[in-house]
């Protein structure tokens, strides 16, 4: 059964590749060799299970003087939301995964607070780490592509929120070496992740602090000769118990500040942190206990920490914005189908009308949040549409999960239907700062 499964992961993931490699926009943008790299690495070695904190990280030496960076797309000039061909065609592909492939498994996944170790080697597959690492740097990334790694995890997160946010954080500690690493981190980690077998990585931001606040942290990293000390404990990091990387933020002297940490340094340690949902992104509390690491493992001077954040949040409002997608359209059939006093439940107008307001605040989260990542990949000034879009999906994405367990009735408070699930996901909205990245 397991290599049967195995079979149809490698087929699928190489029947995507295969259908971009056929297509013309990867000549247009000069993509053509990594596909191609991509189909060969995939029939040559098919899936390869990823190890534990057992990697080493080691400086090729070729890092000179500035990091590379992605360009932004200025020239644009106006919020368009026409799709190019390159982002239509990606979000043909990963909706079909997400159908075929993630949605069956999510009940499971969610049950077992883990997900399959074929299921993790065929979203590998998909090529998601190349979006992050510049083509410099051995991936396929030759601009700011905020937008389009937005739509991604829309998409994705059609087939599972909890699922995706898993399979997106070694994506997310990619994108912000990407976006803020030395040239010296990049060329020691950031290679990494467009090697065959890229680590598995996660974002250490939330604390288990009341109100938590992003800018107050409680985790604190003091320089002691050439070294920093970090000590403090870290809530709800995604896939924290696999990863072989973290970024953890820390406070020094009053600054916030993001630092590289290695899976398996002394003093770190992992407990179980399962929270009411993301169960399947088996969330863990990372403890730091006198953590040595080297001064230049922390993120430079140029860093910034908000636009840190504002990505972080944009991320899970894309999410939201996918999930509740999903919401809508389970809804939509079970109102119409299902039969109270001879007719469809849909004929009441208090049913109606609660359908129709999620359809419109799902289309309010959408707008806002591709607004925001318009703006971000266009290098201008994105903090208050992110705000905005934060401010608007952590509270209607609690909504849309609420309403749809109530249209439901006592079916929405069985895990016969998936809404119970997706409403514990979304709830995470609200305490989520960080953990992902566009």
């Amino acid at each position: 059964m397991a290599s049967t499964f195995m079979g149809q992961a490698q087929g699928f993931g190489l029947a995507i590749l295969t259908q971009m490699a056929s297509s013309e926009w990867p000549d247009k943008f000069k993509l053509r060799k990594p596909i191609e790299k991509l189909l060969y690495q995939g029939s040559k070695t098919g899936f390869q299970v990823m190890t534990k904190v057992s990697r080493q990280f080691a400086s090729s030496g070729k890092a000179q003087g500035q990091a590379t960076r992605l360009s932004t797309s200025a020239t644009k000039g106006v919020f368009d939301l026409s799709m190019s061909d390159e982002q239509q065609m990606i979000r043909d592909s990963l909706s079909m995964f997400a159908f075929e492939v993630l949605r069956p498994a999510a009940h499971d996944c969610d049950g077992n607070a883990a997900i399959p170790a074929q299921l993790l080697a065929q979203a590998q597959e998909l090529g998601l780490m190349y979006y992050a690492v510049p083509e410099a740097l051995g991936g396929m990334a030759t601009e700011d592509n905020t937008t389009t790694q937005m739509l991604i995890l829309e998409d994705l997160a059609y087939g599972d929120m909890s699922i995706t946010a898993a399979l997106y954080s070694a994506v997310s500690v990619a994108n912000t070496l990407s976006r803020w690493g030395s040239a010296e981190q990049q060329e020691r980690y950031l290679r990494a992740f467009a090697s065959e077998t890229p680590p598995q990585a996660a974002l250490a931001v939330v604390e288990k602090t009341p109100l938590f606040d992003p800018y107050k942290l409680k985790t604190t990293a003091k320089l002691v000769g050439s070294d920093y000390l970090l000590n403090g404990e870290k809530a709800l990091v995604l896939v924290g118990n696999e990863a072989e990387l973290f970024i953890v933020a820390a406070d020094v002297d009053g600054t916030p500040a993001l630092f590289i940490v290695e899976g398996g340094t002394a003093g770190l340690t992992t407990t179980n942190g399962s929270a009411m949902g993301l169960k399947a992104a088996s969330t863990q509390n990372l403890i730091l206990n006198n953590v040595r690491i080297p001064a230049t493992n922390r993120l430079p001077a140029t860093f910034d920490y908000q636009a840190f954040l504002d990505l972080g949040a944009l991320a899970w409002c894309a999410l939201s914005v996918g999930c509740g997608q999903a919401i809508l359209d389970y809804v939509v059939p079970y109102v119409n189908e299902r039969e109270a006093f001879g007719e469809p439940i849909s004929h009441r107008q208090g049913v109606a009308f609660m359908v129709a307001d999620m359809a419109i605040e799902l289309d309010a989260m959408r707008l806002m949040t591709w607004r925001a990542c318009a703006l971000a990949e266009q290098g201008k000034d994105f903090h208050r549409e992110a705000y905005l879009a934060r401010i608007l999906c952590a509270e209607k994405a609690m909504k849309l999960g609420t309403d749809a367990v109530q249209l439901l009735g006592g079916h929405g408070f069985t895990k016969e239907h998936p809404v119970e699930r997706w409403y514990r996901d979304m709830r995470c909205l609200a305490v989520m700062h960080s953990g992902l990245h566009l």
